[in-house]
This record gives C-alpha cells, sequence and structure tokens, in this order.
C-alpha cells in the first residue's frame, strides 16, 4: 500500500470569512434601526405614565363638579407643570377647550432616534355622564413611537 498524504484545510478562505461579514453587517444595518425604535418607544411609555397621573386629576374633578377644570391649578396640576419633570417629560400642561373637553399636553425632552426635545404628545378628554373618556395623539411626535392605542 501506498502511503497517501491528504491535504487537510485548516482555517477559512478569505472569501468565506468575508460573506460571514456582509451577513454581519447586513443584519447590524436592519438591527440596530429597529433597537433604536424599541428603545424611544420604551421612554414614550413612561411619558404616557407620567400624563396618566394628571388625567386622572382631570377626570376626578370632572366626575365631582361636572364640567372640565378652569385651568391647571384647578385640575391639580402644578401651574407650570414642572413637577411632572422627569428625564423623558420636560413639561405637562392642560387647557379647557369646553365644559365637557379638556386638553392635556406633555411635551418631552429628547428620547433618541428622530424625537427632539420638545416633541410632544396630545391627550384629550371628553366628558360623559359616565366619566372622561381619554383619546391622545402624537402632537408633534412620529406616530411610530406611540402605543398601538394612540396611533
Amino acid at each position: 500500500m501506498k502511503n497517501m498524504k491528504q491535504k487537510v484545510q485548516q482555517g477559512f478562505t478569505l472569501i468565506e470569512l468575508m460573506i460571514v461579514v456582509a451577513i454581519i453587517g447586513i443584519l447590524a444595518a436592519v438591527a440596530i434601526p429597529a433597537y433604536q425604535d424599541y428603545t424611544v418607544r420604551a421612554k414614550v411609555t413612561e411619558v404616557l405614565a407620567v400624563a396618566s397621573a394628571a388625567k386622572t386629576s382631570v377626570a376626578e374633578f370632572y366626575i365631582s363638579q361636572g364640567s372640565m377644570p378652569a385651568d391647571e391649578a384647578a385640575a391639580g396640576i402644578n401651574a407650570t407643570g414642572t413637577s411632572y419633570a422627569t428625564d423623558y417629560v420636560k413639561e405637562l400642561n392642560y387647557v379647557k377647550t369646553s365644559n365637557t373637553v379638556g386638553t392635556i399636553t406633555a411635551q418631552i425632552n429628547a428620547l433618541g432616534g428622530d424625537a427632539a426635545s420638545g416633541d410632544t404628545v396630545i391627550f384629550v378628554g371628553t366628558g360623559t355622564a359616565t366619566g372622561v373618556s381619554w383619546t391622545c395623539n402624537s402632537g408633534s411626535l412620529e406616530a411610530k413611537y406611540l402605543p398601538a392605542n394612540c396611533r
């Protein structure tokens, strides 16, 4: 029998390494923006949570008095709204639109992504015999950052 030497491949070829790097690059190009949007949406959730305290205060006033509060002080919201300030909420303001409609505007700090400091989320409360129902819209904040029930 002849002694045959077999050549055993060791390591990867250059083309194989280039293919792997290209695949990782494509995955990163898709994943990083999606992750950034996710983190901004998580921060917007805190904005909604902070606004819920003001919404509750306005709703309680409406239920007890039969009309929307005249201003922020009557609504139980700090006059400047800065008492609601957090890392993500710059200011919270209330405006009476009519006896049955009031608007709370949450001004946000920069959240990253396309969300800029000063963008707003608006909550419109409509009073009925059974209480106050709230709707929200993006204001100046891009709708893609809002939860599904606010879009």
